[in-house]
Parts: C-alpha cells; structure tokens; sequence
C-alpha cells in the first residue's frame, strides 16, 4: 500500500536523517553559546563603560541626547553609511560597489551590510534576484555539466597501463592543488594585506564568502581610512563567481579522485578491488567502474 511505503521510507531513511540533522544543529548552537557568550557580555559591558566615560567627560551632554545619538548611527550603518571617516568617504553605490552589490545578490551571499534604501532599488532588488540567482545556477549547472563530461574519460582510466593511471591522477590532483591556492589561499593573502586582516580573518572571509553564508562582518573595501583602487571591489565580485565556479567543479571531483587513488593503491598491493573482479592481461585484478552520477 502506498501509506505503508511511505511509512517505511519516512522511519528507514528519512527519521534518522532528520534526527542527525537536528542533532548537529542542536551541537552547533551548544558550541556556538560556549565560544561566543562570554565575549558578548564582555563587548556590552566595555560598551557602557565607554559611554559613562563619554558622559563623563562631556557634562553638557544627558544619557538621552547620547542614545539619539547612537540611534543615528546605527542607522546609517543600516543604510550602508559608515560612521567612520566624513562626507568625503568613497560611496557605497559607485559602479565597483554596485557591481560588487549585484555579485552578492546572485549569488545569494547577502553580506547584509548594504541593502537599496529607496523604494523604486528595493522593487527592482527583488525582480533582479528572480532572473540573477537561476542565471547564477544555471551557469553553475553547465560547468557541473561539462565536468561530467571529462569525467566519462576517467571511467575508461583501467583500459590503460597502470603507469598511465598514476599520471593522470597526478595530473588531476595537482590541478586540484593549483586551482585551490589560486581560489583559496593567494585571494585570502590578498585581502589581508590590503584590509589589514590576519590570514586567518582573510581565510575566514573567503570561506564565509563562498561558502554563501556571507555574515557580513568582513567586507571588503568598507574601510574609509584606505584608498582603494578603482575596480577594487569589482575584482573581488568576479573572484566570487570564480570561487563558486570552481567550487561546482571540484565538488563532484574529489570523492572520484580519492576512489581512484585508492584503487591504485589496491593495485600496487596487488589486491582487487572486488573480488571475482576480471584479471587484465598482466595478471593484476581490474579495478572496478566507477559509475558517474547523471
């Protein structure tokens, strides 16, 4: 019976699922609590040590007229505005930044430090975003597609000399070891020695960044006190498409490449990867097909 199916997939596979997805949550916020509790309360209080002393030493000032004060600032920081600096700091929504802005929308990144504040920016935000992010996913879609392509090629890989497996998967993973310095190790180098950051921040950015999270609390080119180049931020947008570009590309990529390095390694132990598996002409075991998802 249908009902008696469903119950089945739903207690076989889809409870435990659903338990161990809730469990990691439930472990994360427990975390999360432990590491970062303590330092809030610490924040908040150096916080209103600052404005007594404030108060303190500009008497003609009451605690009303600071927390009005402090209300205008937090909402030009919500509308994009940094308090830093003055009226000279570079604006948000030159073409770099708007670029920039268009990147994260797409992408669904969303720092959320800088949203359309008018009315007509907030309309044409949601319409861009419906085209944008199935633009996005259908590029990201084509190369996964492309990359399955290739991937047929490594399906034959156990018709050709073993010698010849090891060089290509050599090949592969240095391409691999090449094309995640130049996404993930050298961009990160980058942003901290232009913003100032550690490499840890500056990793944590890019991890944050494509990953899609994009909390917002590193953003490049938001500092006023630094002069950035021109197309600074326009740089860092088509890094962003490039990251997650090659994130669809490797995603896939990896789990065959550790298979078949484990195969080679079966094969230089002289061990089959299955038994009953058919001997090839040198006496060896084949190794068994890796079927390639569609």
């Amino acid at each position: 019976m249908p009902g008696a199916g469903l119950c089945s997939c739903w207690g076989g596979q889809v409870l435990p699922l659903l338990l161990a997805y809730v469990c990691y949550l439930l472990l994360g916020a427990t975390i999360f609590q432990l590491l970062e509790k303590q330092a809030e309360a610490q924040s908040r209080n150096e916080f209103q040590l600052e404005k007594l002393r404030f108060l303190e030493n500009y008497t003609c000032l009451d605690q009303w007229a600071l927390e009005q004060f402090v209300q205008v600032i937090m909402e030009a920081w919500v509308k994009g505005v940094n308090p830093k600096g003055n009226s000279t700091n570079p604006s948000n929504w030159d073409f770099g930044s708007s670029f920039f802005f268009a990147g994260t929308v797409v992408t669904t990144i969303g720092y959320g430090n800088l949203a359309p504040s008018t009315e007509a920016g907030q309309v044409f935000c949601v319409f861009y975003a419906l085209l944008g992010i199935p633009l996005n996913v259908i590029f990201l879609n084509h190369l996964g597609t492309g990359l399955r392509a290739h991937l047929a090629t490594i399906e034959r890989w156990e018709d050709q000399p073993r010698r010849s497996q090891l060089l290509r998967v050599l090949g592969l993973a240095l391409f691999l070891t090449l094309g995640t310095l130049v996404i993930l190790i050298f961009p990160p180098m980058v942003f901290s020695r232009v913003e100032g950051w550690s490499f840890s921040e500056g990793f944590y950015f890019a991890f944050i960044t494509l990953s899609t999270i994009g909390f917002g609390d590193y953003v490049v080119g938001t500092d006023p006190s630094k002069n950035y180049i021109s197309v600074y931020r326009s740089l860092a947008a088509i890094w962003i498409l490039l990251g997650l570009a090659w994130l669809a590309l490797i995603l896939p990529l990896v789990p065959l490449l550790l298979r078949r390095c484990c195969q080679l390694w079966l094969l230089s132990r002289g061990l089959g990867v299955k038994d009953g598996a058919a001997p090839d002409p040198s006496g060896l075991p084949r190794p068994q097909k890796i079927p390639i998802s569609s």
